[in-house]
């Protein structure tokens, strides 16, 4: 395992180029493999967990949600928080930032950015909670795709642009997050259920975000600053994805909510 491990880190070296030392000895990030057989459990459970619960009643899984979604509620607002006051204080660029500035500031940066990649694996379990209660119709290819893909890129962004301009996307999402699981977690509970408005608006906030990041992705390829151009057009190509996927997701969920509302006027 470890000379395969070698090898295929010596293959990704050759295609993308030398890795970030400084990521070294985080959990998870010396070698792929783990990153790609967490994914492919994942697939798995997404193909057979449906087929298991099939002749089975569905689990309420109310406590665990109000303590899951507020656990990722917390952990979303620390890694926005952390962000945002480092880089400020940190004095980054917005419009270009490259991956080596004050050190102390970019081992920060680096540091948050580990968990937000981690925090990508934990949210697997938003896959295994719909299962679970038989919610088989939110197992769209938007939302595997999303959450499969997320935490496979995340490795490679913290393996060779673990800070800099990365850090931009990862806030933006870690505060959508935040009003997201805040609204599933605080949906949990039926009482609550009148309270909450903001959940139409909860597309809306991803579509902006999707669209800054994209914005302030090109604006590092208008005015660069030595942060790898490749991952810039990348980043704006995975942007552009999402974008489309979540503007169908969101027109689909509007003409529903219009033909409902239009057969109950009549």
């Amino acid at each position: 395992m470890e000379t395969f491990n070698h090898n295929l880190n010596t293959l990704l070296e050759s295609w993308i180029g030398p890795r970030d030392q400084r990521v070294r000895g985080l959990p998870l990030l010396d070698n792929y493999p783990p990153t790609i057989a967490l994914t492919v459990i994942y697939l798995l459970i997404v193909w057979l967990g449906p087929k298991y619960m099939k002749d089975r009643q569905p689990y309420s899984c109310r406590g665990l949600l109000v303590l899951y979604n507020l656990g990722l509620t917390l952990l979303s607002f620390y890694m926005f928080y952390e962000l945002v006051t480092t880089v400020w204080h940190g004095g980054y660029n917005f419009y270009c930032q490259n991956t080596h500035s004050i050190p102390e500031v970019d081992n920060k940066v680096i540091n948050v950015l580990w968990w937000y990649y981690f925090s990508k694996l934990i949210e697997f379990m938003d896959t295994v909670f719909f299962i679970l209660r038989k919610n088989n119709y939110q197992l769209t290819f938007l939302h595997i795709y999303h959450h499969a893909s997320m935490f496979n890129i995340w490795w490679f962004v913290m393996n060779w642009i673990p800070c800099g301009h990365s850090y931009f996307g990862a806030s933006l999402n870690s505060f959508v997050h935040v009003v997201m699981y805040s609204y599933y977690g605080l949906s949990a509970i039926p009482a609550l259920r009148p309270y909450l408005w903001w959940k139409r608006y909860i597309t809306q906030l991803q579509l902006i975000q999707f669209f800054l990041t994209m914005s302030q992705t090109m604006c590092a390829v208008i005015w660069p600053c030595g942060f790898p151009i490749g991952w810039l057009y990348f980043q704006i190509s995975y942007m552009v994805t999402f974008i489309v996927l979540f503007s169908n997701f969101y027109i689909q969920v509007s003409c529903f909510a219009f033909s409902n509302s239009y057969q109950f006027e009549g």
